[in-house]
């Protein structure tokens, strides 16, 4: 009889926000069990299908697991470096070694095992999209929190993206400790005495 061969699907969340952290998740599903149904790239489901959804994944997966890079991270390293080593640290925090790892994107960071990046898997890959699943909604939700903590900035609503309304709160308040200095709408309050 073959072996079984676990294959482990990551992605992240939260590379174009102006603030917050960036969030990666790692899944491994459980071989030869049915994945739920109804997943999907996080982006083309609502926030209440993703969060009934990532329930499910968590129940069901073989293993998962949820990682960040800091804003400071991502200063230092730049968004993308700071996204591979949040991912990285996805993986190694699984509960399982994969045989495997399956990247979204065009990037993989440097493991102990076997890795490949796919441009636009978390359409094509169901793993892939069950992390991204898991990113999304853990990233949405630490961002709800950094709400109750800096109200002003409607975090809870845009989530960190420069939206009008969040450019406008971003000029009238300033900047805080969560966000991005390195990023340009950030840079440029800054640079102004903001």
């Amino acid at each position: 009889m073959a072996a079984v061969r676990l294959i482990c699907g990551v992605d992240e969340a939260g590379r174009g926000p102006l603030a917050g952290p960036v969030c990666a998740a790692a899944v491994v599903f459980q071989p030869g069990r049915r994945a739920p149904a109804g997943i999907a790239d996080s982006k083309v489901l609502s926030s209440r299908e993703r969060e009934r959804l990532s329930i499910l994944i968590k129940d069901r997966a073989l293993a998962w697991a949820i990682a960040w890079a800091s804003v400071e991270e991502i200063d230092s390293l730049n968004i993308l470096g700071a996204s591979l080593l949040a991912m990285r640290r996805a993986v190694e925090t699984l509960s399982v070694l994969p045989h495997e790892v399956l990247f979204d994107g065009s990037h993989c960071p440097m493991l102990a095992v076997p890795a490949r990046a796919i441009v636009d898997g978390d359409a094509k890959v169901r793993v892939i999209a069950a992390a991204s699943i898991l990113a999304k909604t853990a990233r949405d939700a630490e961002m709800c929190r950094l709400h109750g903590q800096f109200p002003q900035y409607g975090f809870d609503a845009h989530k960190g993206y420069p939206t009008p309304q969040h450019l406008r709160a971003l000029r009238r308040y300033g900047v805080c400790e969560v966000y991005r200095r390195s990023f340009r709408p950030v840079r440029l309050l800054l640079e102004n005495g903001r």
